[in-house]
């Protein structure tokens, strides 16, 4: 499966336009359940608000496409959702743009821009990545090379996830299968190979955009 991107974790936005309060929401979501369970969850904390309007892409090769206006004029407001999710190119991710009307109508166009802009700021709040094919390791080292390797790997293309204090200090790393190869070699030079890292799982993980 090639590289596809999505949302980096669920966050919202919120802007004031002509008195309307709108918030952009965003979540990753890997099936149509995800998506429709976290547009649920939307509809119900903002139950008070005029409009809930969403969007969602589902599949790598964004299979499931699928948007509504929620009683907003017809195109004004899922359209320009699924629009902005389609020109960032992110998958399997949902957006809710909820308003609350502030007494001043927008018109078609300014509903337009506005939902487009809600779209936006969700996408930006939750940050876009890339998911890639990505490995996670185990590797024991010894207290006295700790800062070298802690000094390393705050360089390397390498995400340390969690490290657990014993005779030995393990690191549990995560690094993209593209470079691994690069990431084993440096550290067995770093550590004149007396550090072995262990390879136990591979998984797809979302990197942020380059």
């Amino acid at each position: 499966m090639k590289p596809y991107k999505t949302l980096l974790k669920a966050a919202s936005e919120e802007f004031i336009v002509n008195k309307s309060r709108f918030i952009g929401h965003g979540a990753p979501c890997e099936t149509e359940e995800e998506a429709l369970a976290f547009l649920g969850r939307m509809r119900e904390q903002y139950k008070d608000a005029n409009h809930n309007c969403y969007a969602y892409i589902i599949g790598a090769n964004m299979g499931v496409m699928r948007y509504n206006d929620d009683g907003e004029p017809g195109g004004t407001a899922g359209m320009p959702i699924i629009e902005v999710m389609k020109a960032r190119g992110v998958t399997n991710c949902a957006v809710v743009v909820t308003r609350y009307f502030g007494g001043i109508l927008l018109g078609a166009g300014g509903l337009t821009r506005a939902y487009a802009r809600g779209a936006t700021a969700a996408l930006n709040a939750c940050g876009v990545g890339v998911m890639h094919p990505t490995a996670r390791y185990l590797v024991d080292v010894p207290y006295p090379m700790l800062s070298r390797v802690e000094y390393f790997l705050a360089s390397a293309p390498v995400v340390v996830e969690e490290k657990t204090f014993a005779d030995v200090v393990t690191l549990n790393l995560v690094v993209k299968c593209m470079d691994e190869e690069t990431l084993l070699k440096q550290i067995t030079d770093l550590s004149e190979g007396r550090l072995e890292p262990m390879r136990f799982e591979e998984f797809y993980r979302a990197w942020p955009e380059d």
